[in-house]
């Protein structure tokens, strides 16, 4: 097997020490991706610690498992990050996880690789499924789905103001073809926005929003937090790093939620008797100026943290 990757993972440092990582702990990488957290991860843990790496693309297990071939402490699973709370209870770990890392999005080889499908830059097959096993592809999608269902997901994963125009565009561009490919799709799309309305490429929401749709990506963000708070030792710490605003949102009143007690209207009780599942430990964080010039995909990314409190 050949490892290449071009991946650099973001908010490396900052996520580490978001972990406050105990050397005989329990952790879960739940978007393993090209291992560049799990490997600092268990620069930090002794030989009874154990690391659960979780991945839906299989090609990212198959990389993992050749990277940390020899490393007894580390466990692969291929599922997706949604499933948390079954995952642990199988590797028998519910309850004992010191601390849950989830950096959300699309990793760097998913973007590079054409044949892969998720880059609007590069041309190859309309694919954008995270585990290409499963599922219908983009392509199956596009060229099926009805405009008012194209219209939907565009405005509701995309927040594409031009849903309308795309749509129509790509239902009359499928009556004369099928729509085969990535740059098929992103010259249609591009047909669609006024020059005065391009700063990024044009297509960047549409494909953003064909891909979260696909990969049903907000389903298994809301399962995977819920999943994360059943599943955490007290103390254990959730961190969590975003890239667009939807996932963000999630995280942000996910943990707001969390961190807060509802009592009847006319109750009241001491502070110190109030306790919640989660407390922040760090409400929001950007990646370093020094980061994003190196890494221009750091820059949209969001750093948030809470740990689980003793009940």
């Amino acid at each position: 097997m050949t490892i290449t990757t071009s991946h650099q993972s973001v908010m490396l440092r900052e996520a580490i020490e978001a972990l406050n990582i105990i050397p005989e702990g329990v952790y879960i990488d739940a978007t393993f991706g090209r291992g560049g957290h799990s490997h600092e991860i268990l620069q930090k843990l002794n030989e009874h610690g154990r690391l659960f790496c979780l991945d839906k693309d299989p090609e990212a297990i198959a990389f993992g498992q050749h990277r940390f071939r020899d490393d007894k402490r580390v466990t692969f699973v291929h599922q997706c990050f949604g499933d948390l709370t079954t995952i642990a209870h199988d590797c028998g770990i519910a309850t004992k996880a010191n601390g849950i890392l989830l950096d959300l999005g699309v990793s760097s080889p998913q973007l590079d690789e054409a044949s892969r499908g998720f880059s609007f830059m590069r041309d190859g097959p309309l694919d954008m499924r995270m585990d290409p096993t499963k599922g219908p592809s983009a392509k199956e999608w596009v060229n099926t789905a009805s405009q008012e269902d194209i219209i939907y997901v565009l405005k509701k994963f995309g927040e594409e103001s031009f849903a309308k125009r795309i749509a129509r565009n790509i239902a009359e561009a499928r009556t004369i073809k099928t729509i085969e490919t990535t740059l098929e799709l992103a010259h249609i799309v591009e047909r669609c926005i006024p020059r005065q309305k391009i700063g990024r490429h044009p297509a960047t929401k549409t494909f953003q929003a064909i891909r979260i749709h696909i990969n049903r990506e907000l389903q298994a963000i809301e399962q995977a937090l819920a999943g994360a708070m059943r599943i955490l030792a007290p103390g254990g710490r959730l961190v969590v790093i975003s890239f667009h605003s939807l996932e963000d949102r999630m995280v942000k009143q996910f943990f707001n939620g969390q961190s807060k007690v509802k009592l009847p209207k006319g109750i009241a009780l001491p502070e110190k008797d109030l306790k919640t599942p989660f407390k922040w430990v760090i409400k929001r964080q950007r990646p370093s100026e020094d980061e994003v010039n190196l890494n221009q995909r750091s820059r949209s990314a969001t750093l948030r943290v809470a740990e689980k409190n003793t009940l």
